[in-house]
């Protein structure tokens, strides 16, 4: 019993002098940071006091020090410099601070957050990508925080994306209804395009609950990629598809027109005028009754192949459940 008293005591003393080492830390930065607002006033610093970085009341809340390290030489010119020594970290796009040292600033409290946990090896950390990049600090207002300004910032670089939400059939992204990180973990991700989930299905899924299944007779492409149909950017075909039916789905199947059959195919006698000696339709039992002239308006291949993305038809015959037809 002793024993265990004794080290409770030792433990209490030690949680005592490593937390007060911290707070002694936090008020030597803190005092090294009053030392900037001397210089750095309100032309420098616009209004940020709303930001998460600018509460005094909030023992989390970084200092310049915490971000631009002690500067000594910036706050004090030293004797016979032609000019002010800069800070010891810049986080301008032209700045000498190499952006591994700029990202290691951010991540000393950005590292817990879950969201950052792929950070390292990621596209935009291979890409020498600095957070200050897309993010700025000293403003009330960081636009890649707000769903209705976060897409220019990431269209600053992704200049096919910002073509391809223009299109005609889109996600609601210029409406300010999505943003880009609905989809995409910026940070890191194991999926591919830093999709949020592991698979561009399992991100489509989260809104698309309906195209999940499991069905009991599955369309192979939609089980292995969405996007094999769909460009998720935007599209000038109806629903976001990579192109009019029936062309894309004849990318996969054959088209009904091989042998000549149909109209399409170059039957005679399938319409008007009727080919020589032709004295019954020329669509019959013969041709599987395929006017393939059908395809080609509206909807093409869907108008009959409604259940693209798989069915539970439980007929083996009536109709055959592997045509999607129901």
């Amino acid at each position: 019993m002793r024993i265990k008293r004794a080290l409770a005591i030792v433990a209490l003393g030690l949680l005592g002098l490593f937390g007060g080492a911290t707070a002694w830390a936090a008020n030597v930065d803190a005092a090294a940071s009053a030392e900037c607002v001397k210089c750095h006033d309100e032309e420098d610093l616009p209004a940020w006091q709303r930001s998460a970085h600018a509460q005094a009341s909030d023992p989390r809340t970084p200092t310049c020090v915490t971000c631009h390290g002690p500067s000594t030489t910036h706050v004090k010119k030293p004797a016979g410099a032609k000019e002010q020594p800069k800070p010891d970290r810049m986080f301008k796009k032209d700045s000498p601070t190499p952006v591994s040292e700029r990202n290691a600033a951010c991540l000393t409290c950005h590292k817990k957050d879950a969201q950052r946990a792929m950070w390292g090896g990621s596209q935009h950390e291979s890409a020498d990508l600095a957070c200050s990049s897309c993010h700025k600090i000293h403003t009330n207002h960081d636009r890649v925080l707000t769903r209705a300004t976060q897409t220019e910032v990431c269209f600053t670089c992704h200049k096919e994306q910002r073509a391809q939400v223009a299109r005609p059939s889109h996600h609601p992204v210029p409406e300010g209804k999505m943003s880009c990180s609905d989809c995409h973990n910026v940070h890191g991700s194991a999926g591919p395009k830093l999709a949020k989930r592991d698979s561009t299905n399992a991100t489509c899924y989260t809104c698309h609950a309906e195209k999940r299944g499991p069905f009991v007779h599955s369309h192979e492409p939609v089980m292995e990629d969405c996007a094999i149909c769909h460009n998720p950017h935007g599209s000038t075909v109806q629903a976001m598809l990579k192109t009019r039916a029936p062309m894309l789905c004849q990318q996969c199947h054959t088209p009904h027109v091989t042998g000549g059959v149909g109209a399409v195919g170059g039957q005679p006698g399938v319409l008007p005028p009727a080919a020589a000696g032709q004295v019954a339709p020329a669509i019959t039992g013969t041709t599987g009754g395929k006017n393939v002239i059908n395809m080609w308006q509206g909807r093409s291949c869907m108008n009959c192949h409604t259940q693209v993305h798989g069915t539970n038809n439980p007929s083996a015959t009536n109709p055959t459940p592997r045509l999607f037809l129901r």
